[in-house]
């Protein structure tokens, strides 16, 4: 009944979208068009969020009919303090979505009217401990670009069509909804511009389900963390996972994240006001986690989950400092400036609290390549880091068919062995992509959690096998793969064989006496 009620809310999302984005074809490309949907969508929720957290207040008080949004302005203002204290930001009731949106279709001025609301809830946090989580979010939403219009007149009206194409989305409250209806809406959008989303953003969504996987892979055996961490955080949606999973109040100290996108890191800010996680509860900031990390002072993570991109290039032993980095150095090498994947591995591992796991998508090159990144594994290998490597189906993730893997780094193991399990046949055909179950998922945990030898998908590897590989951490090396050909019985075969060869023989002498006959007849 769930899952039924889930598919309907996540078609009408859908449509609503695909409507919005038929509205505006040809005027706004994809990667634009999904700026302005979120940047509207997010508009759209921290005014009704605000609105009902003051609404809730007051009939909790006795005034069941009071309307924050029926307000005066004037009226309004005696709460600003409280609001950006709670909050995080204040919205005049004059500029609530709901009300600009009344009046957009006959607002001449909407593109200014617009511009001026997301200014004056910029403004709000200023001086305040919420300033940065609010600074620049509107930045991405730019109401009087020619991308929408040539005129402001027709800017307007297609401004006017994004606010009601938002306000007719059916989104409930975060906690009614069986979907998560921000995450959901961002990777359909994903979806419909995965071909320029790589051009255009640079980024790989990850899917919701391989965010399930991730988190429940650094969740087992744990009820609550202190803090969860990712070193490329995206659009959040992997550490969001976490608030869905164990509840946001069971990551104790919060969300911490860091983006190298300008762009993204504004979404991943906006998502984590869409769920609802309060401003001093998330730390999300913007730079190169490689050479400029920004959470280097705070204590480790208990957990960390990363989909950091595949093989870009780095400084790497270019830049002279970075040997003796602390994250890097006890490696004695650096990852390839061409391949930073395994840079991402060794900074997690040096962020990884001593009783944490960190669960990181990984290109499969870094598994079995020599050079550099030989020598970082036989460093992870020998000093027992690597709890699990998982190969994961291909054709997962919009943007590439590769198949991926998963590397699952734990710095307090019992046994100084490496699980290895294949789960490259572990989905189902959705369109063209795979796509996890949750008995796929299941099944992956089950193993995980089991450490034991399944013949053709798991197997437990004493790291002295691996050393004695040259360190190669691919899963075929160690989980035989199923014959799935059929098993021919020759026998068998060779009996059918003289059988149909004597049955043709009997068909020849048919067919020549048949022949015969005739010609004896035809003299």
């Amino acid at each position: 009944m769930a899952d039924n009620r889930k598919e309907q809310e996540r078609a009408e999302l859908h449509r609503t979208i695909w409507n919005i984005a038929n509205d505006l074809r040809g005027s706004v490309d994809g990667w634009d068009f999904k700026q302005y949907v979120l940047g509207i969508l997010f508009y759209r929720y921290i005014s009704e969020n605000m609105a009902a957290y003051i609404n809730a207040g007051e009939h909790e008080a006795g005034d069941e009919s009071f309307d924050y949004a029926n307000l005066q302005d004037k009226e309004a203002e005696s709460a600003r303090a409280e609001l950006v204290e709670t909050k995080g930001f204040f919205i005049l009731p004059s500029e609530l979505f709901e009300n600009v949106r009344n009046r957009a279709s006959a607002d001449e001025n909407l593109n200014e009217t617009l511009e001026r609301v997301f200014k004056n809830i910029e403004a709000s946090a200023l001086g305040t401990e919420s300033e940065d989580d609010l600074k620049g979010l509107f930045d991405d939403i730019d109401v009087n670009s020619n991308k929408l219009g040539g005129t402001v007149a027709r800017r307007n009206e297609r401004l006017v069509k994004l606010l009601n194409g938002v306000g007719e989305m059916k989104l409930g409250g975060y906690k009614d909804n069986t979907i998560d209806a921000f995450g959901d809406a961002y990777e359909f959008l994903m979806g419909m511009y995965a071909s320029n989303a790589g051009k255009s953003g640079g980024e790989y969504y990850t899917p919701q389900e391989v965010s399930e996987l991730l988190t429940r892979l650094t969740l087992v055996g744990k009820t609550e963390v202190n803090k969860v961490y990712d070193p490329a955080c995206g659009s959040g949606s992997l550490l969001l996972k976490f608030a869905k999973i164990l509840g946001k109040e069971k990551v104790r100290q919060g969300f911490f994240g860091q983006e190298i996108n300008i762009a993204t890191y504004n979404l991943c800010r906006i998502n984590m006001f869409l769920h609802d996680i309060d401003y001093d509860k998330f730390d999300i900031v913007h730079g190169d986690t490689l050479t400029e990390p920004l959470h280097w002072d705070d204590e480790p993570f208990e957990a960390i989950v990363s989909n950091p991109p595949y093989s870009i290039r780095w400084e790497g032993d270019a830049n002279a400092l970075l040997i003796n980095d602390p994250r890097f150095s006890p490696a004695g090498v650096l990852a390839p400036k061409s391949k930073a994947d395994l840079a991402f591995i060794m900074h997690s591992l040096s962020w990884l609290a001593t009783s944490g796991t960190a669960a990181i998508v990984c290109f499969p090159g870094i598994l079995y390549r020599g050079g550099a990144e030989q020598k970082i594994r036989k460093y992870l290998i020998d000093n027992n880091f690597v709890d699990c490597v998982i190969q994961l189906p291909d054709n997962l993730f919009y943007g590439t068919s590769i198949a991926t893997c998963i590397m699952v780094l734990k710095k307090s193991k019992n046994e100084n062995s490496t699980l290895f399990i294949d789960a490259s046949r572990e989905c189902v055909k959705v369109t063209n992509n795979n796509k996890l179950t949750e008995a796929n998922i299941a099944a992956i945990l089950d193993a995980f959690k089991a450490r034991a030898d399944v013949a053709h998908f798991a197997r437990l590897v004493h790291n002295s096998e691996v050393a004695g590989q040259d360190y190669n951490l691919s899963v075929s090396m160690y989980v035989e793969q199923e014959d799935a050909r059929e098993v021919i019985d020759i026998k068998k075969l060779n009996a059918e064989i003289e059988e149909i060869v004597a049955r043709e023989d009997v068909l020849r002498r048919e067919i020549n006496a048949i022949i015969t006959e005739i010609e004896g007849s035809a003299a």
